[in-house]
């Protein structure tokens, strides 16, 4: 499997970048700041979608696919949003039209440019919300509950494989509704959704809570959000909710007829979580040795590895391993048998430690002979011999017991990386030397927010969503401060 990771102390980056690439998950392609998602990491991406599908459609909302390009009019019509994303669109100007062919293929007419330049879609509000002109007239139409699975382009210079590309998966959220509270408790159940998505199928704890003003996703009147920490001490921010307001229905002209006769403007959310999730996973878990994955989200979840001399040897293991084979996969569990004879077992050890396969079951001729299997764990690497007939109910429990142990290994470090301070300098001090979550006296101002955010590249992650009213002084101005916000620093 070639030299070993760089170890996390050593270089957590190097680390992260290394581990992405040698376990088959992704690679940088010929696009720059774009990326190929290979069949190992898709496969990680598969089982979020069809799990966060599946939670989608069981408060209520239905799929559907809207055009990629966007007319760059439909952009500026939300001031807030067009000065949000201005900066990193990608922008269509010309098409290609054929001309007389000249023997070296097609030809850029001059005349070919755009009556309108296009916008390759950063986020879809806006061509969602012109479309949602057109399907609400009444309130019997509302709420409307629509998400996408699509793709994003926003032009970022500095990118990073899953954390931060120019193009990335992601499903983007977009609610219509008759009333404010409809549409505020909307944003609130889908920070929920994906609070509970991250904990029990990512294994990762998160904190909850609203962002800043300046922290707010442009056009929102306000952003809840899901937290969650990275085992180098920054945050990441695995999931948004945005309660819109009717600034999109104003903007695009949606009003509704409500029983009472009048017209009156609909209130929005929307709300997405991205590929940036596989970049959470890896590095809220993994170790040097490779991806730890969750079994929830693991593409294979047992691994079979034969372990023989000659093809005599192989045909009684294999006798042996396909009615497992069957008895897994009849309760759901997805499992390989690696039969391959081209790699010795201890190459197959290494590679389905480094993917992060939960379970891997090993059979040679004393375990036919003595109707075993060594099973290993990945989260704690130990192995155990366990009877033959007591595998598939061993390996049920087993996986049931890793899931639970990953999530209760992250949430220990979560805990003990939220540390409360009272000034700055014991603020600046536990940034450096220890990371994680601060808990911070702030004075509710921007321009304390950004004084911290440039003498230390802290920012303030959230406001918790149960925080506890706390009278202080803000660590920066000693000016008074009715609670206490979580700082760090972030991808």
């Amino acid at each position: 499997m070639g030299k070993k990771l760089t170890s996390r102390a050593e270089d957590y980056s190097k680390w992260y970048n290394e581990l992405v690439i040698k376990a088959d998950l992704a690679e940088n392609s010929g696009v720059r700041g774009c990326m190929v998602i290979k069949p190992y990491g898709f496969a990680i991406w598969e089982k979020m979608q069809a799990a966060l599908d599946r939670m989608f459609k069981d408060t209520g909302h239905e799929n559907a696919y809207f055009p990629l390009f966007i007319p760059k009019s439909y952009l500026s019509k939300e001031a807030s949003h067009v000065e949000g994303f201005a900066k990193e669109c990608a922008v269509v100007t010309h098409y290609r039209l054929k001309n007389a062919d000249d023997g070296k293929g097609i030809v850029v007419d001059e005349d070919a440019k755009l009556e309108e330049e296009l916008i390759v879609r950063p986020t879809s509000e806006t061509i969602i919300w012109d479309t949602y002109r057109r399907w609400i007239q009444s309130y019997r139409d509302l709420p409307l509950k629509i998400n996408q699975w699509a793709n994003v382009v926003r032009w970022e210079m500095r990118t990073r494989l899953f954390l931060r590309t120019a193009e990335f998966l992601w499903q983007e959220g977009h609610t219509a509704h008759a009333t404010e509270k409809e549409a505020v408790e909307e944003a609130e159940l889908m920070m929920n959704v994906y609070a509970e998505f991250a904990e029990k199928y990512m294994a990762v704890p998160v904190i909850k809570g609203t962002k800043t003003e300046s922290e707010r996703f442009a056009g929102a009147l306000e952003t809840y959000c899901i937290e969650a920490l990275m085992q180098d001490g920054k945050a990441l921010q695995a999931g948004t909710s945005h309660f819109l307001g009717q600034n999109f229905a104003k903007a695009f002209d949606v009003k509704f007829a409500s029983k009472e006769g009048g017209q009156e403007y609909v209130w929005a959310t929307s709300w997405g979580v991205s590929t940036r999730l596989v970049g959470a996973l890896i590095m809220t878990h993994s170790d040097d040795n490779g991806l730890v994955l969750p079994p929830k989200l693991a593409p294979i979840q047992v691994v079979i590895v034969p372990i023989y001399k000659g093809i005599e040897q192989l045909e009684a293991i294999s006798e042996k391993v396909h009615p497992l084979l069957n008895d897994l996969r009849a309760k759901g569990i997805s499992v390989k048998y690696d039969d391959r004879d081209t790699h010795k077992p201890g190459f197959k050890f290494n590679e389905y430690e480094l993917k992060g396969v939960p379970v891997r079951l090993a059979i040679g001729q004393r375990d036919l002979e003595n109707g075993t299997y060594e099973v290993a764990r990945r989260d704690t690497l130990q192995k155990e011999s366990v009877p033959a007939e007591n595998i598939v109910a061993h390996i049920e429990q087993l996986l049931e017991d890793m899931q639970k142990n990953i999530f209760e290994r992250a949430k220990q470090h979560q805990q003990t990386h939220i540390t409360e301070v009272d000034s700055y300098d014991e603020f600046k001090a536990v940034l450096e030397e220890k990371g994680g979550f601060i808990s911070a006296h702030w004075d509710g101002t921007a321009a304390t927010e950004e004084k911290i955010k440039e003498e230390t590249k802290a920012t303030i992650r959230c406001i918790p969503l149960h925080v506890k009213n706390e009278e202080g002084k803000c660590v920066v101005t000693g000016k008074p401060s009715p609670y206490r916000v979580l700082f760090a620093k972030a991808y």
